[in-house]
């Protein structure tokens, strides 16, 4: 008999019963072929370096000590002493466009992520779903004999496909990547975080001494240890990608003391200080300028004794994080000098994926996802105490006063494209196998979207023309490498927009055109205009003598201006960029909850993003749990939504008394609890919450009943129109933080039936 997919010849198989003995006798199988099949597999190029990529989330030009700032940055110091500083490379402003940037090597609106992926609109350039026409790195590389990981933050899957249903196809695991351990939203909690490895919660009860950026490091190091080990041929890809330093910002206790004190003399004087390190550094020209605070930012002096205490304490919080990341930066450096694969690894650290953050507000919030609400927080209820700020007792971050200290010497701050206050960034990158010029500066124009065509240049990898049968759209960016050996070699990176929340510019040959939209980072709720654009004002700077964009050349160059004007506007048209404001409007996309008022759950269900679940923040509902205590007592949790920052929990306590507990940042917080514990049986445990307010986030009255019986009952000033970026909806245990007083998971010990959510 013949196979019909080869030649291989399967002999017969007979076999009989021997007659009394009950033995089993086979045949001789036929001959084998003549030759056996050739196996192979797809190898990297000789003698390619292993890349590892590290993207630091929110940390401005100005932050780190490598590059004049006030946080000592060891790692990054090794690494520009074996390799090269680049003092012009760029981000896109914000978080999802410029990682989808650094993953394809296409401009980010190209790529269908123009901006954060909480803001996606559904314009093509805007819908925060990666085009299939731009495969990240991972998918290529993987194609060409690497092995490949990610680690940490990702961002870039959209709200829809974040469950546990699936699809996986934008997850880490579906664009490339071999191994992902990390969290899929903008930010997480350090301590407790919403984790996933590959596509699977990870579930854990936080344990002492226990941070996340040390947990991947750690994991990090093992997966290229193991590697190396087993598949020495092979090369490997790291992007290792933590949640530092975004809010919360949240260092280890050891690490906050080291910087205790070092910023009494406020965000003013930190600026001055910074600029004069950068010059001696020679990491900014001596003939820069300095340009001066924005009239909305208060002058350090300004603020009260109690204010200067509690914001410097800020401060000190987002420097130790970022020290402490750095450090854990350094123990990849370390492993790959103990694996002997240092010499000849591409390792590529930029310091932030765009600008200092100002989102903390004016004042600096001990719990900023209120903040961005509307909800200002009252940091100074801390008053005389401010060391009670700590990194694990609350969602804190900065002032926007530190941001734009930190963003030294540039204008304006995240979210502001037009500004190189929100698009600049420091870049390292060390091979020192190749690059000679150890400890040197390069000064030529980069974006993040160089670092694909740099990383297939020095692997020598070709572009795909076709990517899993999907033609490519070729790459927006320009390799690096011709910079490695010369510092003066004429940039080839001419042209660039940029482009988030309307703010825009347009590099182009040394010159920048910028139009800022007039809302500032730091300000929420503001009014959209999307009829206005064409009345914003622009600025012309000629930055080959203008290293900060300190002096405005519009008036004195009309006819220059419009070029660039008219550039950008080419620019958009070939990118999918549209100028427009994110409104209800256009941000409708596909929802796991539909229109749907009844909702039944079973134990298992878990990780389901909160713009999928039920949507209980604002409106009348009722969460009902049916389930079985056993003999002996429960506990545990029943359903939850949210967590540390804000959320909600229906529980069992370690007594088996049943509560309600939510928390609305630092605004709101209820706790409805029974009297007595639930006897061994079947209950039904009941939430129920009716709107008595009006406007977007009412207040109402919430009981509790147990098997139809109230016990008790409490009243909320207001709701929240959403709690987290990255915590989740859960049956039967909590897969993150928790909004109550248990430590997560806190699974339930008891058997639940059914949970049953109605919206009203």
């Amino acid at each position: 008999m013949r196979n019909t997919r080869g030649s291989l010849r399967l002999g017969a198989t007979l076999f009989a019963l021997s007659a009394g003995l009950g033995m089993v006798q086979y045949a001789a199988a036929a001959a084998p072929p003549a030759e056996a099949p050739v196996v192979t597999r797809q190898l990297a190029p000789a003698g390619a370096p292993n890349i590892v990529v590290v993207l630091l989330d929110d940390v401005g030009f100005g932050a780190a000590g490598t590059f004049g700032g006030p946080v000592e940055t060891p790692a990054l110091d090794a690494l520009a002493h074996d390799g090269l500083r680049y003092n012009r490379f760029h981000t896109t402003a914000i978080c999802s466009p410029t990682r989808a940037a650094l993953l394809t090597g296409r401009n980010s609106h190209a790529a269908g992520v123009g901006s954060v992926m909480n803001t996606a609109t559904s314009y093509p350039g805007y819908r925060g779903v990666l085009r299939e026409d731009t495969a990240t790195i991972a998918r290529i590389l993987g194609q060409n004999g690497y092995a490949t990981s990610a680690w940490g933050k990702w961002h870039l899957v959209p709200d829809w496909e974040a469950s546990q249903t699936g699809p996986f196809t934008r997850w880490p695991t579906g664009a490339g990547f071999d191994k992902f351990y990390g969290f899929l939203g903008g930010e997480t909690d350090q301590y407790e975080p919403t984790l996933y490895d590959g596509t699977t919660p990870v579930v854990r009860e936080r344990a002492p001494g226990y941070h996340l950026t040390e947990d991947m490091a750690e994991q990090a190091v093992a997966w290229m240890q193991m590697q190396r080990a087993v598949d020495p041929a092979r090369p490997f890809f790291v992007y290792f990608a933590p949640g530092a330093a975004h809010a919360p910002l949240q260092p280890p206790a050891a690490w906050l003391e080291r910087y205790r004190g070092k910023f009494d003399q406020g965000w003013d004087r930190l600026r001055e200080e910074t600029f004069a390190r950068q010059q001696a550094a020679g990491v900014i020209p001596r003939d820069a300028v300095l340009t001066p605070r924005p009239d909305a930012l208060p002058a350090w002096d300004s603020l009260t004794p109690e204010e200067q205490r509690v914001s410097a304490r800020l401060m000190e919080l987002y420097a130790a994080f970022l020290a402490h990341t750095d450090a854990q930066v350094g123990r990849l450096r370390d492993a790959l000098k103990d694996m002997d694969q240092y010499d000849n690894t591409l390792f590529v650290y930029i310091v932030g994926d765009n600008g200092a953050s100002a989102e903390g507000g004016l004042k600096g919030s001990s719990n900023y996802m209120g903040d961005l609400q509307g909800l200002v927080s009252e940091v100074a209820r801390f008053g005389d105490a401010p060391q009670t700020l700590s990194g694990e007792n609350t969602y804190a971050h900065y002032n926007s006063g530190w941001a734009w200290g930190t963003n030294t010497p540039f204008q304006w701050t995240k979210q502001v494209a037009s500004h190189l206050g929100g698009t600049r960034n420091p870049m390292v990158l060390a091979w020192p196998e190749r690059i000679r010029d150890r400890g040197g500066l390069r000064s030529q124009f980069g974006h993040v979207n160089d670092i694909v065509p740099t990383i297939l240049e020095v692997t020598g990898i070709a572009a795909p023309a076709s990517v899993d049968g999907v033609a490519q759209r070729p790459m927006d960016g320009v390799s690096l490498a011709y910079s490695f050996d010369d510092a003066k070699a004429a940039e080839r990176h001419a042209t660039q927009y940029f482009e988030i929340f309307g703010n825009r510019s347009i590099y182009h040959e040394g010159w920048m055109a910028s139009a800022f939209r007039g809302r500032a980072p730091w300000q929420v709720n503001s009014a959209a205009r999307d009829e206005d654009f064409d009345a914003d004002r622009w600025e012309l700077y000629d930055l080959r003598a203008d290293f900060s964009q300190g002096t405005d050349l519009a008036a004195r160059e009309p006819a220059r201006l419009r070029e660039l004007q008219q550039l950008f506007a080419q620019q958009a048209d070939a990118n999918d960029v549209l100028l427009h404001n994110p409104t209800p409007e256009n941000m409708r996309f596909p929802s796991l909850a539909g229109d749907r008022t009844r909702f039944t759950f079973h134990a298992g269900t878990i990780a389901v993003a909160e713009k999928e679940a039920p949507n209980t923040k604002t409106r009348s509902h009722a969460i009902e749990a049916r389930l079985r205590v056993p003999d002996g007592g429960a506990s545990g949790v029943l359903a939850t939504l949210g967590g540390r920052s804000a959320g909600w929990s229906l529980y069992l306590d370690q007594g088996g008394v049943p509560v309600y507990r939510l928390r609305i940042f630092d605004a709101e917080e209820i706790t409805l609890r029974g009297t007595t514990a639930l006897a061994p049986g079947e209950h039904v445990l009941r939430y129920e919450f009716t709107t008595t307010g009006a406007g977007p986030v009412p207040g109402g009255k919430g009981r509790l009943l147990v098997d139809g019986t109230e016990v008790a009952r409490g009243e909320v000033t207001r709701t929240a129109t959403f709690f987290s970026i990255d915590e989740t909806f859960d049956i039967g245990l909590d897969t993150g933080s928790s909004p109550a007083d248990y430590r997560a998971p806190y699974p339930f010990t008891g058997s639940i039936g059914q949970v049953t959510i109605e919206l009203l």
